[in-house]
């Protein structure tokens, strides 16, 4: 429909969309939260889980507690303190980010951490929001998967002398591969609709603008009900397989057990 949804104008939303070098910029930006996010963030969810069960059991509650915290924070609250620590003060102003406060001590002057337009770095630092959030998610998950291997298969990994890598890598992380893959592919989905951070930290400026939030935009700003419902089937095409992987992950877990 058009604009107003008063006319059936066809594919031409579409065709506009896929014209238009900003919504291209922002399919990139999607595609780069979508590599690097789910990847990094199962990465040191994995790595936290392993350590984390290698030390005694108070030690344990701590450290998993302290990683998981971030969970109990809302997107928004965790934009605000992440964007505190971004914080740009001008020459002459006392430095209140961590970020510059840190490369000052080094003898850099302060940055403007996301306003900058220095290859997509600005939509990087925001995507470290979201892995700071979803990494205890990834460890809990991913660290019931390990406390699950028998213990045989273990033992038996290291009667025939295999070292500590080995075992992790040959015994370990193929029985508990299903589960990584799940959180993945949790973590990816959520990715795909990511919108609060980029709304509170940049509004979608300085080139970090990504699909859900350029359907906000189109709709809530620009009233453009034909332009926002084409972003949405957009996104929601892209989801589809995801859900579907997802399915088909979890499926193959239960035929697993």
């Amino acid at each position: 429909m058009d604009k107003r949804s008063k006319e059936f104008i066809g594919f031409e939303n579409y065709f506009e969309l896929f014209a238009d070098a900003d919504f291209l910029s922002i399919l990139l930006n999607n595609l780069l939260w979508v590599l690097v996010v789910p990847a990094i963030t199962v990465t040191i969810g994995t790595i936290v889980a392993t350590l984390g069960n290698q030390v005694g059991p108070t030690r344990e509650k701590v450290f998993k507690s302290l990683i998981f915290m971030p969970m109990a924070i809302s997107f928004v609250a965790a934009s605000t303190i992440w964007a505190y620590m971004y914080v740009y003060s001008p020459p002459g102003r006392p430095v209140i980010g961590f970020f510059n406060a840190l490369i000052n001590s080094i003898g850099i002057e302060s940055q403007p951490w996301l306003t900058m337009d220095a290859g997509r770095l600005n939509s990087f630092l925001l995507m470290a929001v979201v892995v700071w959030l979803q990494v205890g998610y990834s460890m809990v998950i991913i660290s019931a998967a390990i406390k699950a291997v028998p213990e045989e298969t273990i033992e038996a990994a290291r009667i025939d002398g295999a070292n500590a890598w080995q075992v992790f890598a040959r015994v370990i992380l193929p029985q508990v591969w299903g589960t990584i893959m799940a959180v993945f592919v949790t973590v990816l989905i959520l990715v795909m609709k990511i919108f609060d951070i980029v709304l509170a930290m940049t509004g979608g400026n300085f080139n970090t603008s990504v699909l859900a939030f350029e359907w906000y935009k189109r709709f809530f700003v620009n009233s453009d009900t034909g332009a926002s419902s084409a972003v949405v089937v957009v996104l929601c095409l892209i989801i589809a397989p995801l859900m579907w992987l997802q399915i088909r992950t979890v499926r193959q877990q239960e035929s697993l057990r």
